[in-house]
């Protein structure tokens, strides 16, 4: 199936997008800045899998973008709800999963170590902002709650996920010096 002919379209030249319904919207609308926090995830989670060499790993962040597909699904047509608890939940089952080879926090971890683990680590910052702007549009729309712990979740899932890539190249990671 072809989606686009061509890729510019001209309608977006005064200021406003479609979204799947027809509707057009303001570029600047809390719903289209969700929409691009989703993407903007999604692009760094690209950079992440490109330095994964572990196939589980990268498994793991290609369902992931799968889901953030689902959830600008859910933004581009209002009303229509994709995530559901069930992904909740295998959230944080992999997180439990990847979390119980760590060990426990003593320091604040510093985003780094290596080059995998500090794009998870952007991942989660860019996570977090995806979140409070999709938060910021639930106050004025309705919006799935199911998306939005999907996204919390999310971020706790990128933060160990971070910490154990960050492991694989070194036994320690790199932790927050109060000393200045």
């Amino acid at each position: 199936m072809t989606r686009l002919t061509r890729i510019y379209t001209r309608s977006g030249d005064e200021g406003q997008t479609g979204l799947a319904n027809g509707s057009r919207v303001d570029k600047e609308s809390p719903r289209i800045q969700s929409l691009g926090d989703l993407d903007e995830l999604n692009a760094a989670l690209g950079l992440l899998a490109a330095e994964l060499e572990d196939t589980e790993q990268q498994t793991l962040v290609s369902n992931i973008q799968q889901q953030l597909f689902n959830l600008g699904g859910e933004l581009a047509l209002p009303g229509t709800t994709v995530i559901g608890a069930e992904q909740v939940l295998w959230l944080e089952q992999q997180l439990d999963q990847i979390n119980a080879d760590l060990p426990a926090l003593k320091e604040f971890i510093l985003p780094g170590g290596n080059l995998a683990s500090a794009h998870a680590h952007l991942s989660r910052a860019i996570c977090r902002r995806a979140e409070r702007s999709l938060w910021r549009l639930s106050r004025t729309e309705q919006v799935n709650s199911e998306s939005l712990k999907y996204l919390n979740r999310l971020s706790d899932l990128l933060f160990v996920l971070a910490r154990t890539l960050a492991r694989q190249s070194s036994a320690t990671e790199p932790s927050w010096n109060r000393e200045p």
